[in-house]
């Protein structure tokens, strides 16, 4: 089957969502793993929207937040354009039918660590992301020039004269079929299921910047990955399942981080202590980790009030058999966002003709070395409106041939190795080597052992892209000798006394 459109969205989150709900006007075809809306990392998000529209606030604040979180490694331009489109993207959440916490008739605006100000929209408390994604997807179903391709699989870019002209996908019976458009673009999230833990779900794997590279996109920024200091600790480590968030917002509340002994330790390590950047919360509850010590969030002040304001984090400490109003919530830090992907510019476009990318894929630069907090939805509905209402407006180009891409690329040959086996042995090396804190042997001993890997490995195109993936981050990581924002880098791992957190 090949089917030609003007536009095609690989992915069905926040960012994808809004591309193809702009691009009104022309047909759109959008290609999601799972159920449209529900099978990426966007359904999941706690944190909100981030818009400087409260008093005393304004967009260039937020910008100047916006680039000293990301140790301005940003992109100026890029940030800037973000801030002030923000309170546009507000208004148009709310009109789509977006409900958001409220004070009142206003809209009620949080604090998140790094931020000046009180702009942080959250709706539900602590379930923004379901509820924003709730609101996309009853508009795409009344969208007329959208169809919707659920339950496919994007395998590879369709390249005809140095350009990307469409995708080759597979449905779940494993049918294959090819879609042709002058406009891909890839909105396909995050890598956190590289990493043995994660706050992302299954299908934030790497895979459309490993189809990116594959295309010859340039990618950038790979080795900024940003860890979620407080994710709900697993009850058995080691088993690599998505990680309940326990939201930053609870520590914009009053909770705080403790250790078994009861020491607050991040009051001596920064003067904003559980508010302090992201990368050095994280770090810092990864060093207790590696001491021996176990970590735990604090939020018992907040008592019955917990269960109205976070209902998302009570119900996942319930699941666990934990009361948060009376006891301690043991947490660890988790791969959870990518300030890195396909390298675009401005306007979204990479750096191969036809291909764009929107969201966590992307590398827009608007989150420098790491990401200020609730600033990657905002960055998924602006860039992606734009991207879309610029598309929409752009001349229709003919009919694209079918290429016939048929059957693409071919296993390994090598020593069989189980799937299971190559998935559980990446995830463990990635945390080891490529987490919270990086050093150059071990980095240089997991890029022999990816390349192992990828050699020996006998599976599917899936597990081959993570170890593309895996491989390109890890070498990322190495050639970046100089610590900053969610790198940090040493040239030895020290001997330390008790047991490294899995």
């Amino acid at each position: 089957m090949a089917e030609q459109f003007d536009v095609i969205v690989v992915g069905s989150g926040i960012a994808g969502l809004s591309t193809a709900l702009a691009a009104r006007g022309v047909r759109v075809a959008v290609v999601t793993r799972g159920v449209i809306g529900l099978d990426g990392a966007s359904a999941w998000a706690q944190g909100g929207v981030a818009a400087a529209i409260g008093p005393g606030d304004s967009p260039s604040q937020h910008a100047l937040d916006t680039l000293k979180a990301g140790c301005r490694r940003n992109h100026k331009a890029a940030v800037r354009w973000m801030a002030e489109s923000a309170p546009d993207v507000v208004r148009w959440l709310v009109d789509i039918g977006t409900e958001f916490d409220r004070i009142g008739a206003n809209l009620a605006l949080a604090r998140e660590a790094a931020h000046s100000f009180p702009r942080i929209i959250h709706a539900g408390g602590d379930a923004s992301g379901a509820e924003i994604m709730r609101c996309l997807r009853g508009a795409v179903e009344l969208a007329s020039h959208i169809e919707v391709f659920e339950r496919s699989q994007a395998r590879e870019l369709i390249k005809l004269n140095q350009s990307v002209v469409g995708i080759a996908a597979q449905n779940e019976q494993g049918e294959a079929f090819e879609l042709y458009a002058p406009h891909v673009v890839l909105a396909t999230g995050g890598i956190g299921q590289l990493f043995l833990n994660t706050t992302n779900p299954p299908e934030c794997d790497g895979g459309g910047l490993a189809m990116a590279h594959r295309a010859g996109a340039q990618l950038a920024d790979l080795e900024y990955v940003q860890f979620h200091p407080t994710a709900l600790a697993p009850e058995q480590p080691g088993q690599g399942e998505r990680l309940p968030l326990i939201t930053e917002a609870l520590r914009g509340a009053g909770a705080r981080i403790v250790n078994e002994q009861g020491q607050r330790f991040m009051l001596s390590l920064h003067e904003a202590a559980e508010l302090a950047p992201r990368d050095v919360v994280a770090r810092a509850v990864w060093h207790q980790m590696e001491q021996g010590h176990q970590v735990y969030l604090d939020a018992r002040m907040l008592g019955d009030a917990l269960r109205q304001r976070f209902p998302t984090v009570f119900r996942s400490c319930q699941q666990r058999r934990i009361d948060p109003r009376s006891e301690l919530i043991p947490v660890v830090p988790a791969a959870h966002y990518h300030m890195g992907g396909i390298k675009v510019d401005l306007h979204s476009m990479s750096t191969v003709q036809g291909l764009y990318a929107v969201g966590e894929t992307a590398c827009t630069g608007v989150h420098g070395a790491n990401r200020l907090a609730s600033n990657s939805m905002l960055e998924g509905v602006a860039f992606g409106r734009a991207l879309g209402e610029r598309l929409a407006r752009m001349p229709k180009l003919a009919r694209i041939p079918p290429v016939g891409l048929g059957i693409w690329r071919e296993p390994n040959k090598g020593a069989p190795i189980s799937e299971a086996m190559v998935y559980a042995r990446l995830r463990q090396l990635m945390w080891s080597s490529a987490g919270l804190v990086r050093y150059e042997d071990t980095l240089d001993s997991a890029i022999e052992q990816l390349q192992l890997l990828e050699r020996r490995c006998l599976s599917g195109a899936r597990v081959l892209d993570q170890l593309l993936v895996a491989r390109l981050l890890v070498c990322a990581a190495r050639k970046r000798t100089e610590s900053v924002g969610a790198h940090a880098i040493a040239p030895k791992r020290p001997q330390v006394s008790g047991q490294v957190a899995a």
